[in-house]
């Protein structure tokens, strides 16, 4: 929901989650890059339900880490993947995405980036100007760095098509 990278996630820390706010501060980004992301209040809402439970059962944690282990600690990626492995194994997602791999955690970062983009085609809005705020959103140095994410992507291909057209026929 947020479009983060799993390490980004992995490091936040308690006070980088401003749940009041609705707003989450990475400040391990990429290339020791920091940013601020505003989350839709139902986001909001899970992480605080999330930070509850957390305190319920671990009221002493190990770390200052937003997310932590059953141990109290901070998360490992090695561990982070493997959980994600079997829990799309077990909802049998491993063969559904084209040429037969398994999902990816990084493919919901992806997702994250195509359905902006699909939800500001649908409205009409001008997506140009707007790629350089996803860009931004997403930790990118330049909204080049973003382009790889919208390749191949069928509804967004149409959509845009639709829009091009639309606007050779007003020339026309």
């Amino acid at each position: 929901m947020t479009g983060m990278r799993v390490g980004e996630a992995m490091g936040l820390d308690d006070d980088d989650v401003a749940l009041d706010d609705a707003v989450i501060t990475v400040r391990h980004g990429k290339g020791g890059k920091c940013r601020e992301l505003v989350v839709h209040p139902s986001t909001a809402e899970v992480l605080a339900e999330y930070r509850e439970i957390r305190l319920s059962s671990c009221p002493r944690p190990k770390t200052s880490a937003f997310f932590v282990s059953t141990r109290g600690t901070r998360l490992h990626h090695s561990n982070v993947l493997l959980v994600f492995r079997r829990l799309t194994d077990e909802l049998g997602l491993a063969t559904r995405l084209p040429g037969g791999r398994p999902p990816r955690l990084h493919d919901l970062r992806h997702r994250f980036a195509i359905v902006s983009l699909l939800e500001w085609y649908r409205q009409g809005v001008d997506v140009q100007p707007r790629l350089a705020l996803l860009s931004t959103y997403l930790g990118h140095a330049h909204p080049a760095d973003t382009y790889w994410y919208l390749s191949a992507t069928p509804e967004l291909l149409t959509l845009a098509a639709r829009r091009l057209e639309n606007a050779w026929a007003v020339l026309g």
